[in-house]
């Protein structure tokens, strides 16, 4: 069985601005480590799945950047959806792009694929390896669908969650697997406190694991107007895939462009029949705002999270990240409690910490506003 991997890398990350910016959103940010969360995540399967079948679809204007960042990776494995139509479609263009790849030498029934994604904290590594080792081997052998599920640690309203028809065995040392009962939306916070005491529920992660043809198979029955232009888009890209393309994939752009904007979650998870959770035998944290430095942090005796020149006095529990060049600023703060601060060359940002899920909109208002200059 040949394993393949996909990393979408597309996002924009606008949570994490100022620090985030468009030729270098989240994903290529040294948020948790001094690697980026793109290296990290290269790093985390090589183990499994080596550089040169770990494939990464972003969008144009991050096509250098990501290959710059990425030098173990070969330049081609590196390529672009020509337009965002979230991930029903990004994921049917991955895959027609590895079938393509690999079409001289494997059967779409002979390869696998782990979808991974390029911001999340996931700790510790072997505990990954065993979980998704387990996934793959399981969709290599059966006519299924695959993702992985965390045990909350929380009620977290911002995730969504799966649930499963039997509980799962909380001691356990091995990744269970188990039949997806359900797919559940983002819950209202009661119901996340019922989510997260049943044992039942697990926190979708994001991940899936699959056989090339059981993928196809699929979104050909629960989304044909994706899946079968499956066929199409990788005959148009059988000589393209060994090219370092400097721009989107121009060879399917008249069928890409077609797409509807759906989530593989939509399009494909909650209506296929043979879908299965593993557990996982890993901590796991959806890096998406501020606060989620919080978690996956080390705080001082005050609870501050502190990057980069600063002079505090009587601050608690807030989270200052002075990246100024050359430490031409140093941030000063007095009094300050569950407080984000953030200071590049160019652009400060200030917010409670309650708050920081509306950095997204600061930043929808400097775009109105004309200051492209500043994203």
């Amino acid at each position: 069985m040949k394993r393949t991997a996909i990393i979408m890398a597309g996002g924009s990350g606008e949570r994490f601005w100022p620090l985030s910016r468009k030729t270098k959103p989240k994903q290529l940010l040294n948020l948790e480590t001094d690697k980026t969360m793109l290296e990290q995540s290269i790093e985390r399967i090589s183990p499994l799945i080596a550089p040169q079948d770990i494939f990464i679809i972003t969008s144009e204007v991050l096509l250098e950047p990501i290959r710059e960042a990425l030098p173990m990776l070969p330049r081609e494995n590196v390529f672009a959806e020509p337009y965002k139509r979230n991930t029903a479609p990004c994921l049917a263009l991955a895959a027609a792009f590895i079938k393509a790849k690999y079409s001289n030498e494997y059967k779409p029934e002979e390869i696998s694929i782990a979808v991974l994604t390029a911001d999340q904290s996931i700790r510790p590594v072997d505990g990954f390896i065993a979980t998704v080792d387990s996934a793959l081997n399981y969709v290599e052998s059966q006519n299924a669908l695959g993702t992985i599920g965390i045990p909350p640690s929380r009620p977290e309203t911002g995730y969504g969650y799966i649930e499963v028809s039997e509980n799962f065995d909380s001691s356990s040392k091995s990744p269970e697997i188990k039949p997806v009962l359900k797919f559940h939306e983002k819950p209202e916070l009661e119901k996340a406190k019922r989510y997260a005491e049943s044992g039942a529920f697990l926190w979708n992660s994001g991940m899936f694991f699959w056989r090339l043809d059981t993928f196809c198979d699929n979104l050909i029955k629960c989304l044909p107007e994706v899946g079968n232009q499956i066929e199409t888009m990788t005959e148009s890209l059988i000589s393209q895939t060994g090219v370092v393309h400097s721009t989107a994939l121009k060879a399917v752009d008249g069928i890409y462009a077609a797409f509807p904007d759906i989530s593989i979650d939509y399009g494909l998870m909650e209506k296929a029949q043979s879908v299965v959770v593993a557990r996982a035998l890993f901590d796991w944290d959806d890096i998406g705002s501020w606060d989620s430095l919080d978690r996956i942090k080390q705080a001082d005796e005050n609870g501050n999270i502190v990057q980069g020149q600063s002079a505090l006095h009587n601050v608690k529990n807030t989270t200052i990240v002075n990246q100024s060049s050359n430490s031409n600023i140093i941030v000063s703060a007095i009094g300050l409690e569950d407080f984000v601060i953030v200071v590049t060359d160019d652009a400060v940002l200030v917010t409670p910490k309650s708050r920081v899920q509306d950095v997204k909109k600061c930043v929808e208002l400097i775009r109105s506003n004309n200051g492209d200059k500043w994203l």
